[in-house]
């Protein structure tokens, strides 16, 4: 009967979250309870079960039931990192996302993002090194001096956005003494770099 009562325990948890990561509604406890061919008295005690267990809890504005897993992944930003991005010559976008890591929503706020890896040395005055990963809130458009990701020709670079309205054109400046600024008719914005992740020496 133990093993019985724990298997419930572990599938209204799983219902829950399943209903979550679809994009539905909390279930209600009725739900539950038809989901697993039980009274809605013993649903009830089930679910008072796993919060006084502290697998469960229930939101007190709304009635919501939230698992541990739903209440830290609510307070995140699933981010992407897709690759390297060339800091000196540009070099092809590897749009592979590599892997998954979960950024704050009170450091970065709502948005979505992405993260590249810099790829050398061509915007050390910036504070962004060989390695580091510059984490990029997406958008199309950027202020004058912002960092940007640029996509040209299908090439990805990361430099600082200036629009030239003498010469009509577009300046991508390197943050680095020994390079020179490239100018363009147009290019493809991809984000705007907002923080660096880097080691410390």
């Amino acid at each position: 009967m133990r093993s019985k009562n724990e298997e419930i325990l572990k599938r209204i948890v799983e219902i829950i979250n399943d209903s979550y990561y679809q994009g539905e509604a909390s279930p209600s406890m009725k739900d539950i309870a038809d989901s697993l061919d039980i009274s809605l008295p013993t649903a009830s005690r089930y679910i008072n079960e796993l919060i006084s267990r502290g697998e469960l809890e229930k939101d007190s504005r709304y009635g919501e039931l939230r698992t541990p897993k739903i209440i830290r992944d609510s307070n995140t930003i699933k981010c992407p990192v897709v690759g390297e991005i060339a800091c000196g010559t540009p070099l092809l976008a590897e749009e592979n996302i590599e892997f998954y890591v979960n950024l704050s929503k009170e450091l970065f706020g709502n948005g979505k993002y992405f993260i590249l890896r810099a790829n050398g040395n061509s915007m050390i005055n910036a504070g962004i090194d060989n390695g580091d990963l510059v984490v990029v809130r997406q958008q199309e458009t950027a202020e004058q001096g912002q960092i940007v990701v640029a996509l040209i020709d299908n090439e990805a670079t990361l430099k600082r956005y200036y629009l030239d309205r003498r010469r009509k054109k577009i300046r991508l400046h390197p943050e680095n003494d020994n390079m020179e600024d490239m100018y363009y008719s147009s290019v493809a914005i991809q984000g705007v770099a907002v923080k660096v992740i880097k080691d410390l020496k």
